[in-house]
Parts: C-alpha cells; structure tokens; sequence
C-alpha cells in the first residue's frame, strides 16, 4: 500500500557489482531466498518496523532500572540527563554504522544502514518519552491520575466491556476501551487500573514508529524521519497517547488515499482494489480509536478527493478505488459510526475550559485543562500581536502552495489545515448561542500538526529541486570531466555527507524535544500536567499500603485532589 509521491532521486546508484547486478528475479541469480526476500521493499519494510519498534522497548526498559525518587526534582533531572545519555549513545551507533557502510565495500550497504538509522531514530525518540513516563511513575502502580479525571473514566469504561457490559458512553471511542480491558484480562488479572499504567507507556513508545511508518507510504526514510516525525513530536502525549496518535497517523494515511486515487486511472484492477480495501481498514481502526480528527478533517479531505480524481483517465476506476475503501471502512467501523451520527447529536460539551477564553485565532500553543500559572495569554507578539513562530508558519504555507501546487501532498495537508480553521471558527462563533464547546479548541492540535507539515514540506520541495538541478548538471557535464568528484563539478556535497549530517541534526532535535515532553510530565503539584503523576504517587494501592515515594509517606483513596482547584 505503498504509495510514494519522490522520484529516483533519493535512489542511490548501485555500481554494476553491487545488488543492482544482482536483482531478485534476474537471470544466473544465485542469491539465497532470505536475501532476496530482505532486498523487496516489502522486507525491507519489515526490517525498518522491527528496529524502530525494538528501539522504541530499548530506553523504557533502561529507565526502570534507574534508583531515585521521581518527587523529587534533582532526581528528576537526573533521570531526564541518564535518558538523554543512553539516547545519545544508541543513537550515535547507528549514525557510525552508516558512516562505516558508506566506507565499506564501495558504499554498497549505505541504503540499507540508512533506513534503519532513520527506523531508529524515529523509535529512540520516542522511547525517551516513554521512558520518561516510566521515571514519573517510578514506585506507583497507578497510570496518570490514577482514577481521576479521563483517566479514571476510561479505566472504569474499560472493565465494563471487557465483562460484557456498556461502556459509560456510548460515543466514545471502542477501540482504547477494549483494548485495555482484553490486556488487563491477559498480564494483570482483570485490574484495568494498573494495566492503564502500562498501555500509557507503550503507547507512547509506539508513537515514532507507527508515525514514521505512516510517513514512509509516501516519503524515503531520512525524510519521513525529518519531514513526518519530527513534526509530529509536538504532539506526542504519554497520558492519553491513543488520540494525537490517530491524528499523526491520519494525515499521511489520508494523504496517501489522495495520491492513490490520483493514480487509480491507470491501476490494475486486482492491486487497486487491495489497496481500496487497505485504505478503508486502516481508516476504519483509526476511527475506532478516535473519531474527532475525522471531522475535523472531512471537507478538507472530500475537496482533496474531487481535485484529484481521475476524471480523464479512468472513472470507473476512480470510483471502485472509493467503493472499496468506503465498504471496507463500513465493515470496520460502520457499527460505531452509526452511533456517532445518531447519539452524537444528542451528546453536547458544556465544560469551558482555559483555552475558551482565549483568542480562537491563536493556536500555536495548547496549555491544556490546567494551564498552570499564566500571565498573559495568547504571548504578546511583535506584528499586530502576531509573533514570529506564527509568521514564518504562515509563510511557509503559502511557500508550500507555490512550491507544490500540483502536488496532492501538498494540497491535501493545506486543505485538512483549511478545513480544520473553518470548523473551529464556525464551533466557536456558535458558541455564546449553544453554551457549548464541542472540544473545538482540540483543533490546536490539527492546525499545528498540518502547520508544521507544510513548513517541513518547503525544506523537502527545496530539496527535491537542488536534487533535480544536481542530477541535470551531473548529467550535462562534458565527458572529459566525468571522472570529476560530484562535488566539483555541481558545486553541491554528496547525498552521504547530506544524509549523516541530516540524521546528527536530527538525533540532537529529537534528543531535545522528547526531553522536554518527558519533563512535562514529571511530577510536581503546580497545576499543570505534572500534577497528573503526582496525584498518581497519592493514591493508597489495592493492597492498602501507600506508593513507595508517596509524598510523607502518606496517601488516601483518591488521592490528592488539589487538582481540583486548577480546573474549577
């Protein structure tokens, strides 16, 4: 289902000796099946899962061998600084192995290191998060606020279907709540609270590789890593990761539908349909698991579809590719998607929150539920009260939509990004008449996610442009100076020093950044969401003794509720 929008230029030429020589399915091959198999894109594929995966596990399982008080703040730091370092390290490994393969053998297994460096990267990232969560709640076998708030919601939601019973509501997502109450049932006896505490780390491990698999439908690794995930790290949550993940997720996976059906005139009719009923699967889950960023997204999507449509060179191909995905979407999630449109009406939001009283046009910053001590909010700007970071968004937007007008990746993000404005503004001018919310201040997260994308999406159309104008110049050399280094003859360095010095940059932004996010939730009763894991290490635990760092040892059935006070 891979439908890639590049070109032979992040192909790397292999010498008349290498694989290329030696192709699966060529004639006198001799090569064994498992490397020939490992040589499909479909292997390698596999390849790049299991390293991102496996790397993702690496630094959770590190960090719960770690000895400190996660209350305390100097432990804290020093568990953030033991995370950053074993990232640091794993990931320098990777980098040297491709600086080792670009030396070795005439470069011939630089791909194949490069992909799994970026598959790596991609997991390490996001098991620093992961392993932040896992100092928080270092001593507590709660999750994140333990029965309160969602939190306690969902655990109780959970153990009601998972013993055959309805959840508490019948719009919410099914796909969180089963899939807690089934693992509970298998590693921890039925007890939906502490197995919560476990899916919040995983699922927050699982964030970068799913992310960057997503990206990698229709972006090489190096720029699926920088392009796709990098964004997305704005983003990553270890509370409830399951939501923001389906948006990360949904972007690429909707953009990639668009590009397929652009293409669908000329598709065979077996490899179009499989990928109608791939797209509609995958939609499907997505939408059990959280429906809000569908909505969202819907017109920005339909109008990404009608444009790209293949009128001219097959209709009916265009259709049965939609056919097929909606029925294979309707099989997944038809059931679920009936309620939603019957009860979801019904179902109305009254809670107002911080951010409800905010300007709606300021989206670039989401302070959450309890936002902590504020001053003034939106963050005075130098332009019209406009500051820089939203300027130079707006600008790449518009760069994008020069750059790639053309392009469905580029469109299709503008057109989700456009129509997630249209949806908050129209919520949000009703809302003095409704007295109500309707979570349109969620779209923050849409609108910055999309944002970013574009942003990123200059740098990846810039680059394609430098590739394309090296590779005429290369070929319109005279051959007297063909033996000449790429370097002299365009004037540009070669794609491997690109490559490493791209993944260094990388390792480093993503080092910093999955800190930060793990700092985030480090425990502390200040009213933010730090106040989450503290609450956490307050609750007195099913066997009637107190977590293991509970505050003066002390604790109580819910435990601390202060919280209270930051959202009232």
């Amino acid at each position: 289902m891979t439908v890639s929008t590049e070109g032979s230029a992040a192909v790397r030429p292999s010498p008349p000796s290498g694989p290329a020589a030696h192709a699966p399915g060529s004639s006198g091959s001799s090569d064994p099946a498992p490397r020939r198999a490992l040589r499909s894109r479909g292997g390698l594929l596999l390849l790049e899962a299991a390293v991102a995966f496996a790397a993702a596990l690496v630094l959770p399982l590190l960090a719960r061998g770690l000895k400190l008080n996660p209350l305390n703040r100097i432990a804290q730091v020093s568990g953030l600084a033991a995370i950053q370092l074993r990232f640091a390290l794993i990931g320098l490994l990777f980098i040297g192995a491709v600086v080792l393969a670009m030396r070795l053998r005439g470069g011939r297994h630089f791909d194949l290191a490069t992909r799994l460096a970026a598959a790596a990267l991609a997991g390490l990232a996001s098991g620093f998060v992961a392993a932040g969560a896992v100092v928080a709640l270092l001593g507590t076998p709660w999750p994140m606020f333990g029965l309160n708030g969602d939190s306690g919601r969902i655990v109780e939601w959970a153990h009601a279907v998972a013993n055959g019973q309805p959840s508490g509501s019948p719009v919410y997502p099914p796909m969180p709540l089963y899939t807690l109450g089934y693992y509970a049932e298998w590693f921890h006896g039925g007890n939906t609270a502490y197995a919560f505490k476990d899916l919040q780390i995983l699922g927050a491990a699982a964030f970068g590789p799913l992310v960057y698999l997503a990206w990698r439908m229709l972006l090489s690794p190096v720029r699926a890593l920088a392009f796709g995930v990098v964004p997305a790290f704005a983003l990553i949550d270890s509370y409830k990761p399951y939501s923001q993940t389906v948006l990360v997720l949904l972007v690429p996976v909707l953009v990639a539908m668009v590009v397929a059906l652009r293409r669908s005139g000329t598709e065979g009719w077996r490899p179009l349909l499989l990928k109608g009923a791939g797209f509609g699967v995958l939609l499907g889950v997505l939408f059990l698991t959280y429906s809000g960023w569908f909505l969202w997204s819907a017109a920005g999507v339909l109008f990404a579809a009608l444009l790209y449509f293949p009128w001219k060179t097959g209709r009916l191909k265009g259709a049965a590719f939609m056919g097929t995905t909606l029925a294979a979407f309707l099989v997944v999630a038809g059931r679920y998607l009936m309620v939603m449109l019957k009860e979801g009406q019904t179902t109305k939001d009254y809670n107002f929150r911080f951010d409800n009283f905010t300007d709606p046009a300021y989206y670039l910053m989401w302070r959450t539920d309890m936002p902590g001590k504020v001053g003034d909010w939106p963050p005075p700007g130098e332009f019209g009260g406009v500051g820089l970071f939203a300027l130079v968004t707006f600008l790449c937007l518009g760069a994008a939509i020069w750059l790639g007008l053309r392009k469905p990746l580029v469109v299709t993000i503008a057109a989700m990004f456009i129509s997630a404005w249209v949806m908050r503004m129209y919520i949000a001018s009703h809302m003095y008449e409704t007295q109500t919310v309707q979570l349109y201040t969620r779209t923050n997260n849409q609108l910055l996610y999309c944002g970013l994308i574009l942003c990123a999406l200059v740098a990846h159309l810039v680059s394609l442009k430098l590739a394309e104008r090296r590779t005429a110049s290369g070929a319109s050399a005279p051959e007297s100076d063909a033996s000449a280094p790429a370097t002299g003859r365009t004037g540009f360095p070669g794609r491997e020093g690109a490559v490493i010095g791209t993944l260094c940059a990388l390792l480093l932004l993503l080092g910093t950044v999955s800190s930060s996010m793990s700092d985030r939730y480090m425990p502390a009763q200040d009213g933010t969401y730090r106040i989450l894991p503290w609450v956490s290490h307050t609750i007195r635990q099913q066997d009637g003794k107190c977590p293991k760092f509970a505050p003066k040892g002390e604790c109580s059935k819910d435990g601390d509720q202060s919280w209270l006070s930051y959202v009232r």
